[in-house]
């Protein structure tokens, strides 16, 4: 068998002189086990995913253990129906993108193992997405004529960024979190309160039968000049709130307290955003993440979007949450872009941008 690093070269080569070339995306940092077939970055043939989520509700939250084993016991299944929902064989495949940082290390492990041996079987080039990239890049599934430069929030249980997408494998971070990211507070806060694993959906089905204003919840810091965020403050506060109450035996409006949590939540991503893109010139505004699924800060971005001119773009609600199809997108443009990568990448807890 011919060395793999030349083969890889030879057929991205090939991969970048085809029409509709396919990419067969593998994503497994978390609790779900996902695979994907896309044509020529944008196209998705199929999507297959395996969701955990019953099996991490019993604990409360997501067991990187059991998340783990899951992924080793799932992934072949779920790669080979990504393909025959495709009308596709491996042979026809021309590249294999995976998810390699950031995420849980045991359940990249996994997804990084398994396309490594795929990828050397059967001669394919391979490439590791970052997964935050791959989250902007579901943008690009939803709008086919979108194209860089525009400003992007990434909000997700494990990350808030303002990223400022030059290119398609060119970002430059503007803001962050400083403590807890958006989707981790919702989580924490739902929790406190009760509701079920995953907590940043039931939050907000609580929510809605609830008033933002009856509760004042606000952070200084995030009301200053810069990009940053801070939400452990707020999320604090709601848990002071309903640990006072209960030291008091005075009940909580837990709908009001869900509502006036949200609503702070979704100010701080809404305004610092727009204002990013305003200040930087740029007349478009996209979201990205798991809590771009929220239906708060989708419809409270879209609002502050029209108010200043500026187009708003979010993920059909079916490419918010982890996701194959993104990062085979996202490694189609990595592999148009730059050289396959080595079977000797390894899986890293971190996001590149975290290291900006």
């Amino acid at each position: 068998m011919p060395d793999h690093r030349e083969t890889a070269l030879i057929k991205a080569a090939e991969y970048r002189e085809k029409q509709a070339p396919l990419i067969l995306g593998i994503e497994s940092s978390c609790d779900e086990t996902a695979a994907s077939v896309v044509r020529a970055g944008r196209e998705v043939l199929s999507a297959s995913v395996h969701t955990q989520i019953p099996v991490h509700r019993l604990y409360g939250g997501v067991v990187p253990e059991i998340a783990s084993r899951s992924h080793t016991e799932r992934i072949g299944s779920v790669v080979r129906d990504a393909l025959d929902k495709a009308g596709v064989t491996l042979e026809e495949i021309d590249a294999i993108a995976v998810t390699y940082r950031p995420g849980l290390i045991g359940a990249l492990l996994v997804g990084v193992s398994y396309a490594k041996g795929l990828a050397f079987a059967a001669q394919k080039p391979l490439v590791g997405v970052d997964h935050i990239t791959g989250h902007i890049a579901a943008n690009y599934i939803t709008y086919p004529e979108l194209e860089p430069p525009f400003m992007c929030i990434v909000a997700s249980g494990g990350h808030s960024h303002i990223v400022r997408v030059d290119g398609y494998t060119d970002f430059t971070l503007i803001g962050r979190t400083r403590d807890d990211a958006a989707g981790e507070a919702f989580d924490k806060v739902a929790r406190a309160m009760g509701l079920p694993y995953p907590g940043g959906p039931e939050l907000e089905k609580l929510a809605r039968g609830g008033d933002p204003e009856a509760f004042r919840l606000h952070t200084a810091f995030n009301e200053g000049e810069g990009f940053d965020f801070s939400f452990s403050g707020i999320k604090t506060a709601v848990v002071n709130i309903l640990h006072n109450a209960e030291q008091k035996g005075e009940e909580v409006n837990r709908a009001d307290l869900a509502a006036s949590f949200q609503r702070a939540v979704t100010d701080a991503l809404t305004i610092k955003s727009v204002r990013a893109a305003r200040e930087y010139g740029l007349g478009t505004l996209a979201l990205a993440g798991g809590v771009s699924a929220n239906t708060a800060l989708r419809d409270r971005l879209q609002r502050e979007c029209e108010r200043y001119g500026i187009r708003f773009c979010r993920p059909d609600m079916r490419y918010c949450t982890d996701n194959a199809a993104m990062i085979a997108c996202q490694g189609h443009y990595e592999i148009m872009a730059h050289d396959p990568s080595p079977l000797s990448i390894d899986p890293n807890a971190a996001s590149f941008l975290q290291m900006m």
